[in-house]
């Protein structure tokens, strides 16, 4: 929670003024009741119609400066709590850009989504509510049982007797309700993440007549949530009712009772009529409070949300170093492992291997043989659980992150296009690339051959997720991005596998042309893939178990000559 006080000193100004001018149109609505009654008694019951007048026109300046205050406390919460969301939304987006994949991983991209826009909003009418209501409903409260005390103190008895009633109920629905508005934004979690996969997976889903089970799936996930938000409201919903009729009770208590005093000679018809608005002031503000009480129960479980996030500590800490010269060894593993959070099996295990300086490695295995995970470890998407992964000899856990950044490029399994032109995609990698390094590197990538025909060429505009491409196109897009960069390491994680073996072919010729002197690391489960680098490392359930050319693993390792006669590729020399 302290976490989020930080975000409302920019906006102290309006933190101050607004409830400052709200508190006094309060306090001009506390007054009202009491010029009525004088009004009454003095001027109507007397028949005095200039005092009528001079207490109207004292009526109406006070109502014209009461909608005055309003208005610059309304203006002063808009301000403040709007700015308060959009610095608590910058402050997550980039809380969550220094995140690695186990923090990414640990709360999973629709709770993040859900923290970013549903619980920031949930605090935006907090902050507004504070500055607007959270004063004013209880000096309404606590004014008019002032103000109706000093009229009457004995029938003021009946409010000492119905506060703390009231408040008993606020305290109760509030005890039944915290628990409950978290689990619902924990469902609400569960529902995005299934609504993301259905529309991010349409075309798998479709392709397997998923469509039903996914409905039920859905259908499963939208019953719990409200299954579980009916439950909240429920306890919610007795909140208005209970208040109600209490204070109702209340108020027919004091027009009994009030009569009694009037025929008594204690009070005038004028103090019973300000009595009784003195009632209808703190029923009404009582039922604000109960509705506030509601409101800061769903605001104090979004607040735990949000600091959650902001008080996680990313599990990789950058150094200082700065990118250093090529020495003769670019990556080197010594004895790293890894281990996936909330996994008892180590995806990479006990691994030493030493990647000279410009040579190109081929790296093939198995579905879980540890592949993306050793490539991962190398830009530290994953910090090694034991071990060392170095770069040009220094340990990657001492580069800065800029560094580490320009020093390798990679192009990861899931091709990934952004909203934006082709041209704006490929200066993601390098943002001053001239036309002459776009046009390059989509020659090299395989991609100018589709781009030329593309009417705008690189201005052609991307659809979110590259879905106006074939899943070659994207690919080779991704790989042009990669190349574009030039950086000391490029690693390529079975980055071609939508691409026909022609085309395959003509990329590995023109990526070994135009990376001279580069370090690339090719990751595939195709031998054609692999074959021609300077050498292949065979991976099984995390382990290395071969090393060598493709004519050596032939001859010498079991599980690559299997996977060649899986391929039909025993022939290939």
């Amino acid at each position: 929670m302290k976490k989020l006080f930080p975000f409302l000193k920019p906006y102290r100004l309006q933190l101050t003024v607004g409830p400052f001018f709200k508190l006094s149109e309060a306090v001009l609505e506390i007054l009202t009741p009491t010029l009525m009654a004088l009004l009454i008694d003095n001027g109507v019951n007397t028949g005095d119609k200039g005092y009528i007048i001079r207490m109207g026109i004292i009526m109406l300046v006070i109502a014209t400066c009461g909608v005055l205050f309003a208005y610059i406390c309304q203006y002063s919460a808009s301000v403040a709590s709007q700015g308060f969301g959009t610095d608590v939304r910058n402050a997550l987006f980039k809380k969550i850009g220094t995140f690695s994949f186990a923090e990414l991983d640990r709360f999973g991209a629709p709770s993040l989504i859900n923290r970013v826009t549903g619980d920031v909003n949930q605090l935006q009418s907090a902050v507004a509510m504070l500055i607007r209501l959270v004063i004013r409903a209880p000096f309404l409260c606590i004014g008019g049982l002032v103000m109706a005390m000093a009229i009457d103190l004995k029938l003021s008895i009946i409010f000492m007797i119905v506060i703390p009633l009231f408040i008993f109920v606020l305290f109760l629905v509030m005890f039944k309700a915290v628990p409950l508005y978290t689990m619902v934004q924990k469902k609400l979690d569960a529902l995005t993440l299934v609504l993301r996969e259905n529309l991010s997976g349409v075309r798998v889903i479709r392709a397997f007549a998923g469509v039903k089970r996914e409905r039920e799936r859905f259908k499963e996930s939208n019953d719990d949530y409200y299954l579980t938000a009916v439950r909240v409201g429920r306890i919610a919903a007795l909140t208005n009712p209970a208040t109600t009729i209490i204070m109702n009770l209340a108020a027919i208590a004091v027009i009994y009772f009030g009569g009694i005093r009037v025929n008594t000679g204690h009070l005038t018809q004028g103090e019973v009529i300000a009595f009784i608005n003195y009632i209808t002031q703190i029923l009404n503000a009582m039922i604000v409070v109960a509705n506030l009480v509601v409101l800061y129960t769903k605001a104090y479980a979004s607040a735990k949300r949000v600091s959650e996030v902001l008080s996680a500590d990313t599990s990789i800490k950058y150094g200082k170093t700065s990118l250093s010269s090529a020495g003769s060894t670019a990556v080197e593993f010594k004895n790293v492992s890894f281990t996936y959070a909330r996994s008892r099996v180590a995806a990479v295990d006990k691994l030493n291997l030493a990647v000279k300086t410009g040579e190109t490695i081929g790296i093939i295995g198995g579905t879980g043989s540890g592949k993306t995970t050793l490539a991962g470890l190398i830009p530290r998407f994953y910090d090694a659980t034991e071990g060392e992964v170095k770069i040009n000899g220094i340990d990657v856990r001492d580069y800065s992150e800029e560094a580490l950044r320009d020093t390798v490029a990679i192009v990861q399994q899931r091709e990934m296009l952004f909203s934006g032109t082709i041209a704006e995609n490929l200066r993601m990698a390098k943002p001053d690339a001239s036309y002459d390094e776009m046009r390059g590197a989509l020659e090299a990538s395989q991609a100018a051959e589709f781009v030329d025909k593309l009417e705008n060429g690189v201005e052609t505009y991307v659809t979110q997720g590259g879905n106006n491409l074939s899943g070659g196109q994207k690919q080779r897009l991704t790989i042009a991005r990669a190349l574009i960069k030039k950086s000391l390491i490029l690693i390529l994680d079975d980055s071609a596998s939508a691409l026909d073996y022609a085309t395959d072919a003509s990329l590995r010729r023109a990526i070994k042309e135009s990376t001279d002197g580069q370090t690339v690391i090719i990751i595939s489960q195709r031998v054609s893939s692999v074959k021609d680098a300077d050498r292949i490392i065979v991976m099984d359930d995390g382990e290395t178990v071969g090393i060598g050319t493709h004519a050596e693993l032939l001859k010498n390792c079991e599980i690559y000559r299997e996977i060649c006669l899986s391929q039909e590729q025993e022939d290939i020399a």
